[in-house]
């Protein structure tokens, strides 16, 4: 028997979660639910809701998709006109329902709960300071560092003691919090991670994505900005602060070349935009002789829709996915060669057969899911494979909140480009350059984090462990419901 990853592939790079924030609506909890529906994409293994009605927090947390945790029952338990919820996706190991979001607790100043997107990169060493002074801790997330810090916070205000405790951490951190009788939305100073703000009526609403505003008919209003902490209260008055030291924007781009929904606006930018710019820059920088483009579904899409109108080249759908893999476990046999690429992007090879294909996928991590493509499109006929890439090669890891293999799983930081062609099997290969990418995407680029390709880390990882992970608990597969 064999583990495969979550819809049979080898792993992409994968953000680690979602948040979304309701402050003023008499169906806070199914509006959350409604916006981590749109959210899913950014994570698969967990999710929750905590509602609170002005005096009593309400939490409901699982393990599994939103669609098969919440159901009428789950909701209807959670009364409120205040709501914040969490979609996680965890590292390899981590599938633990401890770790799953938001977190609720009572300190010293009364409830708080919280939903994180992000990563602390001097996580592990707080943890050990915090525990050094007597703090027990329920999870392995570093997001519970967080709460730690409020809690033994010396300032007397909440507001106060939350300052005090993200001034004491480094790293990336989108966050939706809520109190009895408010909600607070904050980023990080480089602002890594996306979050945005917008109105249901008067309700106040924050997400990752724009998307979540279009699903519950929201509308859009402007961005979180880096190091800004937005304070909800009642009446859906919002107060602003910019209580943190100012840093450089380091906005991550990995978001525009695949993490977000292509619907979506990220950062200030159109998401789908981004995506077709680079599929045409990618054709003006490696032309090649072929009959068609076909796109690596679905992230692979708008990118090669953008090289097939730069080169002239048609375009049509020569891997059609599966939306109904879920979790696949043990293959059927072990002579059923490229399994879980084929259970999930299946070849049409009345497209393949006899042609010249350009393959476009936005990324390539390990290079081994790229391989099992390749195979499967020689075996259905294909006369030549030219793989195009609409990012840059990944040659580091990112420790911001991205779930990345180690630098030495990276087949770009192992071998240079003619020695990956080779070991994919193309006839071609070929990156967008990140001075295109920065060119694509309009803005300075020092106003991006793009570590992962560069290796220029705007924050050091922390010696004591950067991921802040650690691996504490089993997973125990079951759900917990807080009432």
């Amino acid at each position: 028997m064999s583990r495969l990853h979550p819809g049979g592939l080898d792993p992409k790079l994968r953000e680690e979660c979602g948040v979304v924030g309701i402050y003023g609506h008499e169906e806070a909890a199914n509006l959350a639910y409604l916006g981590l529906h749109a959210l899913q994409h950014r994570g698969q293994e967990g999710a929750g809701i905590v509602a609170c009605d002005g005096e009593r927090m309400r939490a409901f947390r699982g393990l599994g998709l939103v669609g098969e945790l919440f159901g009428p029952e789950e909701l209807d338990k959670l009364s409120g006109h205040s709501a914040i919820g969490h979609v996680r996706y965890s590292t390899s190991g981590e599938s633990n329902l401890r770790n799953v979001q938001p977190f609720v607790v009572r300190y010293g100043g009364g409830q708080v709960s919280i939903a994180h997107n992000g990563n602390l990169t001097n996580a592990a060493r707080l943890r050990e300071e915090l525990e050094g002074r007597g703090s027990i801790f329920a999870s392995s997330s570093d997001t519970e560092v967080i709460l730690h810090l409020l809690a033994t916070s010396g300032q007397g205000t909440f507001i106060n003691r939350l300052v005090d405790a993200l001034l004491q951490v480094e790293g990336a951190y989108s966050l939706v919090l809520q109190t009895e009788d408010m909600l607070v939305a904050v980023r990080d100073p480089h602002g890594f991670r996306p979050l945005v703000m917008g109105r249901v009526g008067d309700a106040v609403v924050f997400a990752s994505e724009t998307t979540a505003l279009d699903l519950i008919g929201g509308t859009y209003e402007r961005e979180v900005e880096p190091g800004e902490m937005c304070i909800v209260e009642a009446g859906g008055r919002v107060t602003t602060l910019s209580p943190f030291p100012r840093r450089e924007r380091k906005a991550c781009v990995f978001e525009h070349i695949y993490f977000a929904r292509p619907n979506s606006k990220v950062f200030g930018l159109p998401v789908y935009d981004s995506r077709f710019s680079f599929g045409r820059a990618l054709a003006r920088a490696h032309k090649v002789e072929a009959d068609l483009v076909i796109p690596v579904p679905d992230s692979g899409t708008p990118a090669a829709l953008g090289f097939a109108f730069e080169s002239g080249l048609p375009f049509k759908q020569g891997l059609i996915r599966s939306h109904y893999v879920g979790r696949t476990f043990i293959e059927p046999s072990q002579q059923i060669r490229d399994f879980g690429v084929k259970l999930k992007l299946s070849p049409v090879r009345s497209v393949i057969e006899g042609k010249r294909l350009v393959v476009v996928d936005d990324s390539i991590v390990r290079g081994t899911t790229s391989k099992k493509i390749v195979r499967v499109l020689r075996e259905s006929g294909a006369a030549e494979v030219h793989l195009r890439i609409s990012s840059p090669p990944i040659k580091a890891s990112c420790f911001y909140g991205v779930d990345t293999p180690t630098r030495e799983e990276l087949i770009a930081y192992r071998l240079d480009l003619e020695e990956t062609c080779a070991y994919i099997g193309a006839d071609s290969l070929g990156y967008l350059s990140l001075e295109d990418m920065h060119a694509e995407l309009g803005r300075a680029p020092d106003t991006w984090c793009d570590a992962c390709f560069s290796g220029d880390y705007p924050v050091s990882p922390d010696a004591l462990g950067s991921k802040g992970q650690l691996d504490l608990f089993e997973a125990d597969g079951e759900r917990i419901s807080q009432d």
